[in-house]
């Protein structure tokens, strides 16, 4: 058996990517705190976080349960993104007081704009807008920039703790 040479990448290609460009370089789909490490110290700017839609391994962890342990390999030195698995405002509440700097939607957009083209898109994102004001409210928080990972329930078999005895 021998996988196509088109995918996974290597940390080599990484090295030469980043030769070719001053621009910031976002690497998609970094699943382990080891690999978060490995891509900070190549030299990237973002890392997203990402089962890629979820459809085609639907027997790994969920992108939110990696953040934790991605954070914190990232140690600061690397902005973080999530995706997979966005559906409300408190999907993006729970993602940013975990550390990440952003979120990315894609599921309810499409469902939206099938529902109601431009219009369904907007009310997509009016929708998300209130949840997530709803839910800052509910933490009694005013600013996405004070939430914290102690004002959600973490599961103990999310980030760095899943891999403890």
């Amino acid at each position: 058996w021998q996988v196509s040479r088109t995918i996974p990448l290597t940390w080599s290609e990484l090295e030469w990517l980043r030769g070719l460009t001053s621009l910031p370089l976002v690497l998609k789909g970094i699943r382990t705190a080891e690999d978060a490490h490995i891509a900070v110290e190549s030299g990237v700017n973002g890392i997203q976080v990402s089962t890629h839609g979820g459809r085609q391994l639907d027997m790994t962890m969920g992108a939110i349960e990696m953040v934790p342990e991605i954070v914190e390999a990232a140690k600061g030195q690397a902005e973080i993104y999530v995706d997979s698995g966005v559906r409300r405002g408190s999907d993006v509440i729970k993602a940013l007081a975990l550390g990440v700097t952003a979120v990315g939607i894609g599921r309810p957009l499409f469902w939206g704009l099938a529902v109601n083209g431009a219009e369904g898109v907007h009310g997509v994102l009016e929708l998300l807008r209130e949840e997530v004001n709803r839910a800052m409210a509910y933490c009694g928080q005013t600013s996405v920039k004070d939430l914290e990972s102690n004002l959600i329930n973490i599961p103990n078999d999310w980030g760095p703790n899943r891999m403890a005895p």
